[in-house]
């Protein structure tokens, strides 16, 4: 253990001496490290406290590359700013330096002395940090591992300058440069800061999120591993933009970190998509658009600034919260009614045409008109897709097919109807997308959840759906309101709303699930008459929704609770995979109206019988003790 003790005491830490020293240091497994619909989410202070936690799941990752995928391969690092972001982002870099290219020779495994039962029984000490990890019966315990060779071989590293980049960006990089893949580090629209939400996420080499097969994978790795490599005396400065590289020991080649412009390269995707001129005149022009963008302390400031503002001249007042912060200013950087109220409220006075709102990472947006009228989710993807030839992308490439994800309304439906596109209704998450627009299938999407993008990369792109429709405004010269009643009478209306029950007890929501779950498929349920007042609904169909991937023929189950009645009225009930406590329970409903007499209505108002109907039928309120959601949409 004599390099052991050399390293703990500073011989290898001066790096002008000589090439840096690559370390492999035994580990235990956690058990809880399953990413969810957006990977892996937990409170900022289990990744930060918790040893090893952090490079146990990052070295998963790097095992889960194809061996002959690794070779010379360019990975893209970048996260949403929050808290945690930046030494995370450290640990990263050290450890793919340490899993890159390398020679014969082995890097050294440092372990505590002393026997494995005394390691895995009572806990040990690795750089003086107690791990009180044993194992799990059942599970593989450790193995003599002696010295090994790395075990990937990453050869270069692209981080947005200062850590920052918008998951949008991360997924156009790496479609750009051709890379493996990006790890962003982000809990998307989760609160931040020291006991908010910190999150990992895996992209794979078409941009888009990891598909089911990947993330068991690395879960699967996560519950077995026993070693983790890293590089520990490598600095790296995230404010310089340029190359920077590091001599390591046993290295062919020096390990080489680039780090970019974090708007650039997603800025110069955006100018070939959209028509930019007509934009610039609609935002300065003499007759200009008075808009307000909130970007809510989170990672898209710096992308409205430099596109809304100074490319396309929008005063620089019409865009606020625009500094990316740890803890996104005390806020919740979810764009909706509820943690959006400051955009509503300001809209509301009428001073404004157009708002909008972005989330932490910036791949969600909130569209709003004029004295604060909202566009629901659904029927903004569905407006987009009724004028989608307003963007000069899509008369170039045409229109392949049009999704949405189960739960988000029927309103895209009646577009991909009257304009004889096909249709696709996948599960919630957007790795679901990807497949299909890879396939030349897809070319528009969108998602209940805020949620809207295009194959012009392989996530949802809040700033390219605010584009999106700044280009239909620009085509229409018509108000956010107007253009929606146009539609509302040419498609009819689907009318929309979600409650979100959030950090409710995991035990009761799952009871809850699965007991309502058993309830609907019994075979009389199918039929049945449910009524609130004079409201009668039929019961036509109840299922837990299943996916099968028309690409690769994959099967996604349990997908959501469905209660489809005669009149095309849907219930949904979901438990949601983007929390880091506890459990969120997601209730839908969804009915569409035609006649032109009631599409004005208020959605709440409009729905109030089935929603009813689904809190009985449920008994949520009696199961959480729940007496009214935490935000309805």
């Amino acid at each position: 253990m004599s390099d052991f003790n050399e390293w703990i005491s500073g011989k290898y830490r001066k790096m002008e001496e000589g090439p840096l020293p690559l370390l492999t240091f035994a580990t235990a497994p956690y058990y809880d490290q399953k990413p969810g619909t957006s990977g892996l989410r937990k409170k900022a202070y289990c990744f930060e406290a918790k040893p090893c936690y952090l490079e146990n799941f990052i070295q998963s990752i790097f095992f889960s590359i194809d061996l002959k995928d690794r070779q010379g391969s360019s990975l893209v690092v970048g996260g949403d700013g929050r808290y945690f972001n930046k030494s995370a982002i450290e640990t990263i870099v050290q450890m793919a330096a340490a899993n890159g290219e390398n020679k014969s020779q082995a890097m050294p495994l440092f372990m505590n002395p002393g026997n494995h039962a005394e390691m895995l029984g009572g806990g040990w000490k690795m750089l003086g940090v107690s791990l009180p990890r044993g194992p799990v019966p059942g599970e593989p315990a450790y193995n003599d591992l002696g010295h090994k060779e790395a075990l990937c071989v990453i050869g270069r590293l692209v981080i947005g300058q200062n850590g920052i980049l918008s998951t949008p960006a991360v997924s156009c990089i790496i479609r750009k440069i051709k890379a493996i893949g990006g790890i962003i580090l982000t809990a998307s629209h989760n609160p931040g800061g020291p006991n908010g939400d910190f999150g990992i996420k895996f992209n794979i080499s078409n941009g888009g999120p990891a598909p089911e097969a990947v993330t068991d994978k690395i879960f699967q790795i996560s519950k077995t591993i026993e070693e983790y490599a890293i590089c520990p005396d490598l600095k790296l400065d995230l404010g310089v933009l340029g190359k920077q590289q590091f001599d390591l020991e046993n290295k062919f080649k020096p390990f080489t970190v680039e780090i970019v412009d974090s708007v650039e390269a997603y800025a110069t995707m955006l100018r070939n998509i959209f028509d930019f001129n007509a934009l610039k005149e609609l935002l300065s022009g003499p007759n200009r658009l008075k808009i307000r963008i909130d970007a809510m302390h989170g990672v898209v400031g710096p992308y409205v600034k430099k596109i809304l503002c100074e490319e396309l001249g929008a005063p620089a007042n019409s865009a606020v919260n625009c500094t990316p912060l740890e803890d996104f200013g005390g806020h919740h950087p979810d764009p909706n009614l509820t943690y959006a109220a400051d955009l509503v409220e300001t809209m509301k006075t009428g001073e404004h045409d157009f708002g909008a709102a972005f989330d932490g990472d910036g791949d969600r947006n909130m569209i709003l008109g004029k004295r604060g009228f909202f566009v629901n989710p659904s029927d903004s993807v569905a407006v987009i897709a009724a004028n989608i030839f307003s963007i000069p992308y899509f008369q170039q490439t045409g229109v392949r097919g049009l999704a949405r994800s189960m739960p988000t309304s029927g309103a895209l439906d009646r577009v991909a109807n009257a304009t004889k596109i096909a249709l696709y209704e996948t599960p919630t998450g957007w790795k679901f997308f990807g497949n299909l627009m890879d396939a030349g299938k897809l070319s528009l999407c969108g998602e209940e959840s805020f949620g809207t993008g295009s194959d012009h990369i392989r996530e949802k792109d809040g700033l390219w759906a605010v584009l999106a429709w700044l280009s239909i405004l620009a085509t229409r010269k018509q108000s956010v309101e107007d253009i929606l009643k146009d539609h509302w009478k040419k498609y009819g209306r689907n009318f929309f709303t979600r409650y979100d029950y959030e950090e409710v007890e995991a035990e009761g929501a799952n009871k809850m699930m699965k007991d309502l779950e058993a309830l609907i498929s019994d075979r009389s349920f199918v039929g049945k008459q449910l009524s609130v007042g004079e409201k009668v609904y039929t019961v036509e169909k109840v299922d837990n929704f299943e996916y099968s991937d028309p690409v690769d023929g994959s099967i996604s189950r349990n997908q959501g609770l469905r209660l489809i009645f005669t009149d095309g009225s849907r219930i949904i009930f979901r438990l949601s995979g983007t929390g880091s406590a506890g459990a969120t329970i997601r209730l839908y409903i969804d009915s569409y109206e035609k006649d032109n007499a009631k599409i004005h209505q208020e959605p709440q108002v409009m729905l109030g019988p089935l929603i009813s109907i689904a809190l009985k039928v449920s008994q949520l309120q009696e199961r959480t003790g729940r007496t009214a959601p935490t935000v309805i949409t």
